[in-house]
C-alpha cells in the first residue's frame, strides 16, 4: 500500500513538474531546466504509469498521443457560433469603422491584434480539464479534433480555475521554420508539398492519425473567449489577460486603445514587423472592447459590427531583372522565367518569376538589366509586375530555336505561348513522365522529379511506357536507392496500372484537358478506345467542352507517338476501360466552387461528389455559378459570390442536396 502511495506521489510530482516546464518552453519561449533533464523526468514518468496505471492522470504529457489511430471526426455544433469578420483593405476605411463605433456607442475602446494566419479552433474545459477541440467548420457545426489538439504542446490538458466550463477559440497553426523543414522532407519523399503553413496546419489537424499530427509540430494562439460559467468577464482585454493568466498561450502584441489614429498606428506597428516573426499573420483585427457595447452594436447577416480585419496589401519591391532563363514543359510550351537579384519578399528571398508568355514580355516591355517591380501574389507566389526603371532602349525578344533541343519554335497568332514541336525533346520527355507519375494522374508514390531524372539520364527509362518495364535490380545501382526503396517504387507502379481511366486520360498530357474534363470524356464515351475513335463533333457537343479542347483530344490522340505510347500501355495491363462512378444527374447543368476549408469534406472529395451526381466544379465564381460552397476561411471567392448574387451554401446543405432519389 505503501509503494502505492508512493508511486502516485512521485507520478504527480513529475506530471505538475513537467507540465510547468512544458508551459514555460511552449507558451513562454524560456527554459529552466535543459531537454536531457526533462526527457529523463518524462521516461521516469512512463515507466511509473505502465506499473501503475490506475494513477494515469489525463493532463499528464504522456497522454497527448494517445492508442488510438484512427480518428473519425464526428461533428460538433458549436453553442457559440464561430463567426467571421469583415476585412477592410485601407487605413480609410479602418477610421470610418472607428469613427462608426464612436457615433453608436459612448467612449469605446479597441483592442488591436495581430490575425493569425490558421485554422481556427475551439477548445473546450470542462471542470478545468480539457474535454472536445473542433473545428470551426461552417461556423456552426465543425468535426471533433481532440486527439490531435491532444498534440499540441502549448494546449494545457487542464487549467487551475475548476470552472464548470470554459470555453475559448484560438488559431492553429504551423511555424515557419516547421513548414520549411516539412516541405523539404515532401520534396526529398517525391510528394506535392503544401503551399503554405495555413494548408499544412490545415491538412495536419485532419489526420487519422494523431502521431502525424504530433510529428506536425502545430501551434495554437488563444484569442477569443467564447463561453465561460462561473465567472463574470465584462471586456475582450480582461478575457485575454485572465486566459494568458490561466496558462494559455494567447495572442500576441494585443493592444487597447481609444482613437482611430492609435489604431492605425498599432496596425503599422504590428506590419513593420509581420515578416520577422516565426508564424504568418495575414492582417490585423479590431475589436471593440467592451462586451455589452458589443451586444449594442450587434450584427449583420453575416459578420459583427463590433469587429473589423485590416489585411495587408502584398509587399512590392523593385530589383534587377538578371537573366530570362527559359522552361519547356511537357506540351513543349517555352515558359520564360525572370532570375533577378534576391529580395525578401513577405518573409522569404526571392530570386525567381515566371514572366508567363511573349505577350505578358512585350505588354511590361522588360528586358535583362532593367529593374523590376516584384511582389508575391497572395503572399505565396513572386510575379512579376512591370519596368520600374528602362534601363535598355529594346524589349526581350524570345529566341527562333528550343533551348534544350535546338530545334525551331512555332510561333503561332492564335496563342500567346511558343512551343517546341519536337516530342522527344529531352525537357518534354522529362515533364511528361513527371506530370504521368503525379498525384492527380497515376499516382505513383515515390517517383518524383529527382527519380525521373536519374532513370532518364541513366537510360533506363525514355518514356512513361518504360515505367512498366522496369525491375527493382535495375534500381539498386542508382544512389539513394536500396532494396527496400527499390521494391516499394515498383510495386508503386505496379499499382497505378489498376488507375481509374480518367487519370490515365489526365495522365497522357493532352493539352487543355485536365482532371474534370478527363473525366468527361471517360463519363460519355467509356474505354479509351471509345475515346480514341469518337469525332470532333461528338466531343465539342459535352457541356463543359469547347472547340479548342474537342481539337486538342482528337489532334493529340491520333499523334502516331501518342499511338504507340497507349498501345504500349495496354501490353503492359494499364486499365484502360471505365466504370462510371456517376450516380445520376441531379446536378447536370450546375456550376459548383469550393471555397474555405470545409468541416468534413476535403476539396477532392466535394468535387468527386459534385460529378458523380453530374455537376460541375470550377474554381472561379462567375454569372454562371449557380453554387458557391464556402467553408472556413473563405476569402474573394465568397465575396465574389455575394456581389454577383450567386447562391452560397454550406456543406451540411449541399449533403442535404445529394440524400434521396430524383424523380
Amino acid at each position: 500500500m505503501e509503494n502505492n502511495e508512493n508511486a502516485k506521489k512521485r507520478i504527480d510530482e513529475l506530471v505538475d513538474t513537467l507540465n510547468f516546464h512544458s508551459r514555460l518552453y511552449y507558451v513562454e519561449n524560456r527554459n529552466e531546466i535543459s531537454d536531457y533533464e526533462y526527457d529523463m523526468m518524462q521516461n521516469e514518468l512512463k515507466k511509473l504509469e505502465k506499473q501503475y496505471p490506475q494513477y494515469i492522470r489525463s493532463d499528464s504529457p504522456t497522454q497527448r498521443v494517445g492508442g488510438q489511430a484512427e480518428n473519425q471526426f464526428e461533428k460538433v455544433s458549436h453553442s457559440v457560433q464561430m463567426g467571421s469578420i469583415s476585412d477592410v483593405f485601407s487605413f480609410n476605411e479602418v477610421r470610418a469603422f472607428v469613427e462608426g463605433v464612436q457615433r453608436s456607442v459612448e467612449a469605446p475602446a479597441f483592442v488591436v491584434e495581430p490575425k493569425i494566419d490558421g485554422l481556427s479552433v475551439s477548445l473546450e474545459y470542462h471542470d478545468g480539464d480539457f474535454a472536445i477541440g473542433s473545428t470551426r467548420g461552417d461556423g456552426f457545426t465543425g468535426e471533433d479534433v481532440t486527439l490531435n489538439l491532444k498534440t499540441v504542446r502549448s494546449i494545457p490538458m487542464s487549467i487551475s480555475d475548476k470552472l464548470p466550463l470554459i470555453e475559448v477559440r484560438g488559431e492553429a497553426y504551423m511555424p515557419k521554420d516547421v513548414f520549411d523543414e516539412l516541405v523539404k522532407k515532401q520534396e526529398a519523399n517525391g510528394e506535392q508539398p503544401f503551399k503554405n503553413p495555413r494548408n499544412a496546419a490545415a491538412g495536419s489537424l485532419r489526420q487519422k492519425d494523431p502521431t502525424i499530427t504530433a510529428a506536425r509540430r502545430l501551434d495554437v494562439f488563444v484569442f477569443n473567449l467564447q463561453r465561460i460559467e462561473g465567472k463574470e468577464i465584462t471586456s475582450h482585454k480582461q478575457s485575454l489577460d485572465y486566459l494568458k493568466s490561466l496558462g494559455f498561450k494567447t495572442i500576441p502584441d494585443y493592444k487597447r486603445v481609444t482613437t482611430a489614429d492609435e489604431v492605425i498606428e498599432q496596425i503599422e506597428k504590428i506590419g513593420e514587423n509581420r515578416f520577422n516573426l516565426p508564424f504568418d499573420i495575414d492582417g490585423v483585427v479590431v475589436k471593440v472592447d467592451d462586451f455589452s457595447q458589443r451586444e449594442m452594436l450587434g450584427y449583420t447577416a453575416k459578420t459583427p459590427k463590433w469587429s473589423v480585419a485590416y489585411k495587408f496589401p502584398p509587399e512590392e519591391k523593385s530589383t534587377l531583372l538578371r537573366d530570362i532563363e527559359l522552361n519547356v514543359g511537357r506540351t513543349g510550351a517555352v515558359t520564360p522565367v525572370a532570375i533577378f537579384n534576391p529580395i525578401s519578399l513577405a518573409g522569404t528571398m526571392v530570386s525567381r518569376a515566371t514572366l508567363h508568355n511573349r505577350d505578358f514580355i512585350k505588354e511590361k516591355n522588360v528586358n535583362i538589366g532593367d529593374i523590376i517591380t516584384v511582389r508575391k501574389a497572395g503572399d505565396i507566389i513572386p510575379e512579376v509586375l512591370g519596368v520600374k526603371e528602362k534601363n535598355t532602349p529594346d524589349c526581350y525578344e524570345l529566341p527562333d530555336t528550343c533551348p534544350v533541343c535546338h530545334t525551331h519554335l512555332i510561333k503561332s497568332d492564335d496563342e500567346a505561348a511558343v512551343r517546341c514541336p519536337n516530342v522527344d525533346c529531352p525537357a518534354q520527355v522529362f515533364s511528361r513522365i513527371v506530370h504521368f507519375a503525379s498525384r492527380g494522374a497515376m499516382d505513383i508514390d515515390g517517383l518524383g522529379p529527382a527519380i525521373v531524372k536519374m532513370l532518364l539520364d541513366k537510360g533506363l527509362i525514355k518514356s512513361a511506357a518504360d515505367l512498366y518495364t522496369l525491375k527493382a535490380a535495375d534500381l539498386l545501382d542508382l544512389e539513394s536507392f536500396k532494396e527496400k526503396s527499390a521494391t516499394n517504387l515498383i510495386n508503386a507502379i505496379e499499382k497505378s496500372k489498376s488507375q481509374t481511366l480518367d487519370r490515365l486520360v489526365f495522365a497522357l498530357g493532352i493539352r487543355n484537358i485536365g482532371q474534370s474534363a478527363a473525366k468527361l470524356l471517360c463519363d460519355k464515351f467509356g474505354g479509351l478506345d471509345n475515346i480514341m475513335s469518337a469525332s470532333l463533333e461528338e466531343i465539342s457537343s459535352i457541356d463543359g467542352f469547347g472547340e479548342i479542347m474537342a481539337q486538342s483530344v482528337v489532334s493529340e490522340l491520333n499523334d502516331e507517338h501518342m499511338k504507340e505510347l497507349i498501345h504500349r500501355l495496354k501490353e503492359y495491363g494499364v486499365n484502360t476501360e471505365y466504370e462510371s462512378t456517376r450516380i445520376d444527374n441531379r446536378f447536370e447543368g450546375k456550376t459548383f466552387v469550393l471555397t474555405g476549408t470545409l468541416p468534413t469534406l476535403k476539396r477532392s472529395e466535394a468535387k468527386e461528389l459534385i460529378e458523380r451526381y453530374g455537376g460541375k466544379a470550377s474554381g472561379s465564381v462567375s454569372k454562371k455559378t449557380d453554387y458557391v460552397i464556402a467553408g472556413e476561411a473563405a476569402g474573394s471567392k465568397l465575396e465574389k459570390a455575394r456581389t454577383l448574387g450567386v447562391e452560397v451554401i454550406t456543406e451540411e446543405q449541399f449533403l442535404e442536396m445529394t440524400k434521396g432519389q430524383i424523380e
